[in-house]
């Protein structure tokens, strides 16, 4: 989290094109003190992050690393529209995770669309599925009265074989992405829309709130946990 804070912190100074000195005099802080956070070697009372939240005109949530949304958007997950229903029944912790990985599928297949490209689209579609059949095979073969002859590719086998071709697939995604014709795709002169999180906010407003929030979730799964502080060292007398 301070890692966050302090990353978040320093960015948002850089993107207003102001000084150290300008951000701290307005900040009420001393220069020194204002670049001990945003280098992360001091940790902020709660009054500079609600002074530097209001200054920078984010959440507390984006400025502490909680949410991708600068508005903060991207923490209740109960907001969250749901792409495949009409939103009716009663929210539980399923329902709500399901939402995440659907509306967030669905919102990589809306920026394929925004940038013209049935390449990207076929890819991602592609590679999503290949993780939904190793899931699935994973299910399966938690049955014991499974029967092995219901795939095609052994179950000794599919596991590294959907792995082999997920990995090209990524490399397709990025090509596909960039429009460069690499790994047997076709050239194609395309133009992605901003991911920036804020944009995302405005240019895919019903399913943002579930990317942003899947973003930081996976994000902090993937992440270490930070290192423990090195205890002081006792004063000899």
């Amino acid at each position: 989290m301070a890692s966050d804070f302090a990353r978040t912190l320093a960015l948002l100074r850089r993107e207003k094109k102001i000084s150290q000195r300008t951000a701290a005099t307005d900040l009420g802080v001393s220069q020194a003190l204002l670049s001990h956070y945003e280098n992360g070697l001091r940790e902020p009372g709660l009054s500079f992050v609600v002074r530097a939240a209001d200054y920078y005109g984010v959440s507390c949530d984006y400025l502490l690393g909680r949410s991708m949304a600068r508005d903060g958007s991207s923490v209740p997950a109960a907001r969250l529209h749901d792409a495949s229903s009409d939103g009716a029944g009663e929210e539980n912790a399923f329902l709500l995770q399901r939402r995440l990985v659907v509306n967030s599928a669905a919102l990589l297949f809306d920026i394929a669309e925004k940038a013209g490209s049935e390449q990207l689209s076929s890819e991602i579609s592609t590679y999503l599925s290949m993780a939904i059949y190793k899931v699935f095979r994973y299910l399966y073969a938690a049955d014991p009265s499974g029967v092995e002859e219901a795939f095609r590719t052994s179950s000794e086998h599919f596991d590294c074989l959907c792995n082999a071709q997920m990995s090209l697939s990524e490399l397709r995604i990025r090509a596909a992405a960039k429009g460069s014709g690499d790994f047997g795709l076709m050239h194609e002169e395309l133009q992605l829309p901003s991911l920036q999180p804020a944009d995302i906010a405005r240019n895919f407003p019903n399913l943002s709130s579930s990317m942003l929030t899947l973003l930081q979730t996976v994000a902090d799964h993937i992440m270490p946990s930070e290192p423990p502080k090195p205890a002081a060292e006792k004063r000899t007398k």
